[in-house]
């Protein structure tokens, strides 16, 4: 089996094209091989799916099971406090700390393949004539994306609970590479894509919904890191909540901004192709079959 990646344009087949609007669909070449693909864009949809789930999923949770325990905090608890951080949701306590480390694991593999995935459809427009070959955006999204996805294993896997600092300090470092990784990525996507080759009124959309997701997510930060500061130095009761609402809404427009991927993995499929040829025996059956009569026979002698 040999994966590869095939960029598809408006200008493909009608039967490249019609394949496109499936999940996965299964092509024979002549008897000789069998090549399955699978649209780019069903990665962005099962990475929105399994991220948002385990938020979800832990938040369900945590309130059925201890609502009371996780409002609850250094200064204030209920009715007080009425909405948990995402810190408390996913770290504080068992079991809904488990269903979120095993869920947001399984987003982990869609995760990285949709970073090698806009890394691919970057690259390969930038080394046409359309883009300047000496470009190192792709590559720079790549690094900033995968060192992102380092820094949320730390205070996922890490929690609060575990160790206060370091699950602050992978925190941190996440929200740091956050924003560095939208603005590349925003960049990115207005000319290197294969969409912005391709259609650019679909592929101003795109960005349009990035910049968006992008701006709501830094005008967020400064109300959040005032309610937080009002909870930790004035210790004002509710304050916590309210910096919860804005770090929730984080999380949301977090993976939103991932989501959008969704339009340009659309013109991408992952193939994998199958030869038959390529699972013969060296040996043919002809030499094969007189050396065993020729064994057994030895056996009975």
């Amino acid at each position: 089996m040999s994966p590869k990646f095939v960029n598809r344009g408006p200008l493909s087949d009608q039967h490249e094209n019609s394949a496109s609007e499936g999940v996965a669909f299964i092509k024979k070449h002549n008897k000789t091989s069998t090549e399955m693909k699978i649209n780019g864009s069903i990665i962005s949809i099962l990475h929105t799916f399994t991220a948002y789930s385990a938020f979800i999923l832990a938040l369900i949770v945590g309130l059925k099971l201890h609502y009371l325990k996780i409002v609850k905090n250094e200064h204030y608890g209920y009715p007080d406090e009425w909405i948990p951080s995402v810190s408390a949701t996913i770290g504080d306590r068992y079991p809904e700390r488990n269903v979120f480390q095993i869920s947001i694991a399984l987003t982990c593999p869609f995760r990285l393949t949709l970073l090698i995935l806009w890394f691919y459809t970057c690259k390969a427009t930038a080394l046409t004539k359309i883009a300047p070959k000496s470009t190192k955006l792709p590559l720079v999204v790549f690094i900033v994306g995968f060192l992102r996805t380092i820094t949320a294993g730390i205070w996922v896997y890490i929690t609060s609970s575990d160790d206060h600092d370091i699950h602050d300090v992978g925190m941190l470092l996440y929200m740091a590479l956050t924003l560095p990784y939208m603005f590349t990525t925003i960049s990115s996507s207005s000319n290197l894509t294969q969409l912005a080759r391709t259609n650019t009124f679909e592929s101003k959309k795109t960005t349009r919904y990035r910049k968006i997701v992008c701006f709501s997510f830094i005008i967020a930060i400064f109300p959040m890191l005032y309610w937080f500061i009002q909870h930790k130095v004035n210790k004002v009761a509710g304050a916590y909540s309210i910096y919860a609402i804005y770090e929730w809404f984080l999380i949301i427009a977090d993976v939103l901004f991932d989501a959008v991927t969704y339009y340009e993995f659309k013109l991408i499929d992952l193939s994998i192709q199958i030869s038959p040829d390529n699972l013969k025996s060296e040996i043919p059956l002809s030499r094969i079959g007189p050396a065993l009569h020729e064994t057994s026979s030895s056996r009975h002698d």
